[in-house]
């Protein structure tokens, strides 16, 4: 029997708020050893920043890092998974959109994330060929 993203996925995700400054953002992947946070208000998931965001979306534009808010450069409409979804189904889904992460989400609540990695140490890997 499969495993479901409940039984490997990370649980305590380091998130930020939409108001906050993306120099804030950088801080907290720089203290958690992390390239993305997810972005939430009032417990509600609204997206996500990466490193890649901030370096493609900031730092290449000049634009001020402390002044820019995390709303203005997270990434929107993302591809999410849910506790129960198996992770073969996880697999294909991050293969077929390209992603690397996978936001757990219940009742649009983040509850998780799932990176190509937590796959990897689960012997998982896409069903289908990419």
């Amino acid at each position: 029997m499969s495993k479901s993203l409940q039984e490997i996925m990370t649980t305590n995700v380091i998130t930020a708020g939409p108001q906050q400054s993306v120099t804030a953002v950088a801080q907290l992947m720089c203290e958690h050893n992390v390239g993305v946070v997810p972005i939430v208000q009032n417990g509600h998931f609204l997206g996500i920043i990466t490193d890649r965001d901030i370096t493609l979306n900031v730092t290449a534009k000049a634009d001020n890092a402390a002044s820019t808010k995390a709303a203005t450069i997270m990434s929107k409409n993302l591809i999410t998974g849910t506790p129960q979804m198996d992770v073969h189904t996880a697999a294909d889904l991050m293969n077929q959109h390209q992603v690397r992460r996978l936001p757990v989400l219940e009742n649009n609540q983040l509850t998780g994330m799932v990176a190509l990695g937590d796959l990897a140490t689960q012997n998982i890997i896409p069903l289908t060929p990419g």
